[in-house]
């Protein structure tokens, strides 16, 4: 019994660890981290081009960072967040979304078509912010969980000001939104 209690014991905060394992702290910036392959995709015209992306470009608005696993059941979990944002109608002047997706944390045989969902996305919403990361250098560098979908909210100079890896519940969907409102 008494091996027992302290095997729980030892087991408890390794387990506290796992529910908050990323490295991003409020009232600081994100950990530096940059996609070079794939990366940003821009529209040129009817085309999608990549560019090299950097967390230091998150600046100068307010942003809320979706970093998602390139799985349909991680773009899901926090699909309420998104759609509370979009009937925000929130002035494109002050605030932007940025998708992160992460393409090698798809299932086996599907990254093509995580690409292509992504660039159809571009499309549809031009005005959006989305990051193809095929190697998974963000979710490695932030320290978030596989298959999974994090939250961030950022201020206009760039720091954290809420954060969650995994699916927000009613109440912090409120929660984000407030801060996002009030920072506008």
């Amino acid at each position: 019994m008494k091996s027992s209690l302290i095997a729980l014991c030892t087991l408890l905060p390794a387990m506290a660890f796992q529910t908050s394992a990323h490295n991003l702290t409020l009232g600081q910036p994100l950990p530096s981290t940059s996609v070079s392959d794939k990366g940003e995709l821009i529209l040129q015209g009817d085309n999608i081009v990549y560019q090299t992306w950097q967390s230091s470009q998150l600046t100068g608005k307010v942003r809320v960072i979706q970093a998602i696993a390139g799985r349909s059941s991680a773009k899901e979990l926090n699909a309420s967040l998104i759609e509370a944002i979009k009937a925000a109608n929130l002035p494109q002047d002050q605030y932007q979304t940025t998708t992160i997706i992460n393409q090698d944390d798809a299932i086996w045989g599907t990254g093509g078509f995580v690409k292509s969902s992504a660039e159809d996305s571009k499309k549809e919403f031009a005005w959006s912010s989305i990051v193809l990361d095929a190697k998974g250098q963000v979710r490695s560098r932030w320290e978030l969980k596989e298959e999974s979908s994090a939250i961030i909210v950022l201020d206009q100079s760039g720091k954290v000001v809420f954060v969650k890896d995994g699916q927000l519940n009613q109440s912090e969907i409120q929660q984000a939104m407030s801060k996002i409102q009030a920072l506008l």
